[in-house]
């Protein structure tokens, strides 16, 4: 699992006072910098690997500014040639979001996926956490 600490800015909040609901998918994808290493080590997007095929985002509890947010990057799904994300934000050991992201290994000059195998799977497979253990911080 990778984890990684935010610290809202107060732009992130909305009318209402609390974190804005378009922000979660900014943060989710921020978060999943550390599993963009795996594919793509020195994120050149010119070598870039991935491709988003789904983003969900299940919002359960407000978060807001003045205090930090946790996010837990994990998988729930490996398979052939996609895996699925799942994103967890947390603050104050409340957990105020949840994401779910399938990406798909892709070869953005020949427009097709790629398998997931070698050292690359069994690096992923290190993430990999099965889905009824969610909800923890």
């Amino acid at each position: 699992m990778f984890t990684t600490q935010l610290t809202p800015a107060f732009t992130d909040t909305d009318a209402l006072g609390h974190i804005n609901n378009t922000r979660l998918p900014v943060w989710f994808e921020q978060a999943r910098t550390d599993l963009f290493r795996l594919f793509t080590p020195d994120l050149d997007p010119r070598k870039w690997r991935l491709i988003l095929a789904k983003l969900e985002v299940e919002y359960l509890a407000e978060l807001f500014y003045g205090q930090p947010v946790t996010i837990h990057t994990y998988l729930t799904r490996l398979g052939n040639s996609s895996l699925t994300v799942t994103q967890e934000a947390w603050q104050e050991g409340r957990l105020g979001a949840r994401g779910h992201t399938v990406m798909v290994h892709y070869d953005h000059a020949a427009k097709c996926s790629l398998p997931i195998e070698g050292e690359l799977r069994q690096r992923l497979e290190e993430h990999l956490r099965d889905a009824a253990a969610e909800a923890t911080p």
